[in-house]
Parts: structure tokens; C-alpha cells; sequence
């Protein structure tokens, strides 16, 4: 398959259709792309005189040349490196579809050109230490009679409480994305009202977390317990840590009285959690998360909790697999434009990829 073309400024995108199950429905969109490959090429970065003083403006101009010069060494280098990913990860996509075993697709995307170690260091950002974790298996979680009736499927999205799929980029801040979207359903539920909550003002103001190095989500609840959150019109996302901007023309638009811990290691009681709300969680992110396209993901997971993503709904896929419908914060060229159908009920102690866990909800 040649399925990779390079624009003049060293951009590639996909061009041929022949593999319709690898490629996807392409919607890479090609504005997210080169915004994506400009950054890892440097291709945005200007070239500045230097800061000393030079006396001879011809030396100035050899030396700026020769600046010049190495700079785009340095693209060419950086370019090459990005082919040779983007290959490698091509082939192993084809080869894993091709054996065609599995009950999930894996496609091309705005990751493609990353390889899975640059992808899992900028790309998620939950940090559960062994203290909260040890604490949070002792919680006096709230259990759910289970006993009470779920519907087979169940999708927030129906209803009205899950907003747009969000792109965190490579900020590492999915703890403040996966609360936000458990409070933004909450709103909704509650008040009749979906709004689109503030991100950044979870990473620039919840000194309990770290930003963009990481966070968790029990620390962001209790800093909107206690502070409130206002809008993404008002405060939009930055992709980085700044600091914080919040004043007095702000209008906080939600606030919340508590949070409630799912039991851990339980995915009856996550999904009562999930019939009533949306419901924030951690999952433990393995190499092929990057590649994701599509179906019943039952495939590797991380040796850690490394994620922090929103259970949005569950189902029952045709072949009688059940999944979790979670939302992610990857952007919609991820997945199933930005959603996630994850196997449920597959045994594991803590379920696939350790989702029942670490599960928390928010009261208004």
C-alpha cells in the first residue's frame, strides 16, 4: 500500500483509500494534522538573531546562515524520524488488522507519527499514589442495591449530558478533562442545562494537582467543592499550565456539595454508578490505546494507572460482547470520533484495563 504522501513544507497525509479498514473514514482533519506535525518539526519556530552583540554585520549574516543551515538539518532529521514511525507504526496496524482475530480495529490517526513511549508520556496524565490508593479501598464508598433494574444500554449522550469531545494535546492533564465531563453531566442532570466546563481552570488553579504533569481526580472534586468552576467560554483551554487566571468578572457555573467513591473492584456497582450519572474513572493505558479505531477493545492494557477518562454509558455490542462507552480526551480523530467501547465484565479483578478501580462521581 502506498498510502503516504509528503507535502512541500514535509507534511504527509493520507491519500489512498484501498484499505478502507485501516485508514478509517480519514477524518484526520488535515488542520489538526500539520497543526500536530508542524509542532513535533519545529516548523513553527522563527530564527532569531543572536542575543550578543555583533560588530560585523557580515560576520552576523555568515553565522545566521549557517544557523540557518543546521536548523534545517534539524527538520530534515526530525522529518526523517517521524517517516520512520509513522511506517513502523503503519505496518504493525496492517499486520494486527490482517490477522483480523480481535475483536476491536486498530487505524491511523494524529498520532501516527509518535512513537507509543512519546505518546503515553504527553498524551495522559493520572498520578494515583499507593497512599490514595490504599485510602480509597478503604473508603466508605456509598454501594448501590443491585437489585435495582440498569437498561441493557444506556448512553448519556442520548440524553443530552456529555458535551463535545475535547482535545487535552499534549498536556498532561486527562484527570482535569475526565472531572469535568462527570460535572458537566451532572449539571445536566440536575439543572436541565448542559455547559461546557473549564479544563484550564482545573490545570492552572487546583494546587492539589500538578497540571500538566499529572493529577487525580479526587484532589480536582474537592477543589470545585470548595471553589466552583466556571465555564470554557470564559476560561478556554491553553494546552499548558499558567497561572491562575480567575477574577471577578468570572461567573462560576457549577458547584458541587461532595463526590462519591464507586466501590472499588466492582463493576456491578460502576455500572449502577453509570445508570445514574456519568461517572469519572481511571484505566490503565497500554501501547495499543494510540492506535484505537474502532469496536470492543479487549486488548493489551498498561501496567499502571496512567489515564483518567468518563464512563458515559455501557452496552451490548451485536456478537453479545459488553463494553463500556467511555469518553476520552484524544480529540475526535481518535477512536469512534473521540469514544471508546471497552469489554466489560472481562474477568479481571479490577475490570479491563483496571476501569473499576478507581471510579468517582460528583453530587451537586
Amino acid at each position: 500500500m502506498n498510502c503516504l504522501d509528503f507535502l512541500e513544507n514535509g507534511i504527509w497525509i493520507v491519500t489512498s483509500l484501498l484499505n478502507v479498514d485501516l485508514i478509517g473514514s480519514c477524518e484526520w482533519k488535515q488542520n489538526i494534522l500539520q497543526s500536530k506535525q508542524r509542532s513535533h518539526l519545529g516548523l513553527d519556530r522563527k530564527i532569531h538573531r543572536p542575543q550578543e552583540h555583533v560588530e560585523n554585520e557580515a560576520k552576523y549574516e555568515t553565522n545566521s546562515a549557517f544557523e540557518f543551515k543546521a536548523t534545517q538539518n534539524d527538520k530534515i532529521s526530525e522529518l526523517e524520524k517521524r517517516k520512520r514511525i509513522f511506517k513502523n507504526n503503519l505496518e504493525y496496524i496492517e499486520n494486527f488488522n490482517n490477522a483480523g482475530n480481535k475483536s476491536y480495529k486498530l487505524g491511523l490517526n494524529q498520532y501516527s507519527d509518535l512513537t507509543s513511549d512519546e505518546f503515553l508520556a504527553s498524551h495522559t496524565g493520572l498520578k494515583v499514589s499507593k497512599q490514595l490508593s490504599s485510602s480509597k479501598m478503604r473508603s466508605a464508598a456509598v454501594p448501590f442495591n443491585l437489585n435495582d433494574d440498569v437498561p441493557t444500554n444506556f448512553d448519556w449522550r442520548q440524553q443530552g449530558a456529555v458535551t463535545d469531545v475535547k482535545d487535552q494535546g499534549s498536556c498532561g492533564c486527562c484527570w482535569a478533562f475526565s472531572v469535568v465531563a462527570a460535572v458537566e453531566g451532572a449539571v445536566k442532570i440536575n439543572t436541565g442545562e448542559l455547559i461546557s466546563l473549564s479544563e484550564q481552570q482545573l490545570v492552572d488553579c487546583d494546587e492539589r494537582n500538578s497540571g500538566c504533569h499529572g493529577g487525580n481526580m479526587d484532589s480536582a472534586f474537592k477543589y470545585i467543592i470548595q471553589k466552583g468552576i466556571v465555564s470554557e467560554a470564559d476560561y478556554p483551554y491553553q494546552e499548558g499550565s499558567q497561572t491562575c487566571q480567575l477574577n471577578d468578572q468570572m461567573k462560576f457555573e457549577a458547584q458541587i456539595t461532595n463526590f462519591i467513591d464507586v466501590p472499588a473492584n466492582d463493576e456491578q456497582q460502576l455500572l449502577q454508578a453509570v445508570a445514574q450519572q456519568p461517572v469519572s474513572v481511571g484505566i490503565e493505558v497500554g501501547d495499543e490505546f494510540q492506535h484505537y479505531m474502532g469496536d470492543v477493545y479487549s486488548g493489551t492494557c498498561g501496567q499502571s494507572m496512567n489515564h483518567a477518562v468518563t464512563a458515559v454509558g455501557y452496552g451490548v455490542s451485536e456478537d453479545g460482547t459488553k463494553y463500556w462507552l467511555i469518553k476520552n480526551s484524544w480529540g475526535k480523530g481518535w477512536g469512534e470520533e473521540g469514544y471508546m467501547k471497552l469489554l466489560r465484565e472481562s474477568g479481571e479483578p479490577g475490570g479491563q484495563c483496571g476501569i473499576a478501580a478507581h471510579a468517582s462521581y460528583p453530587i451537586i
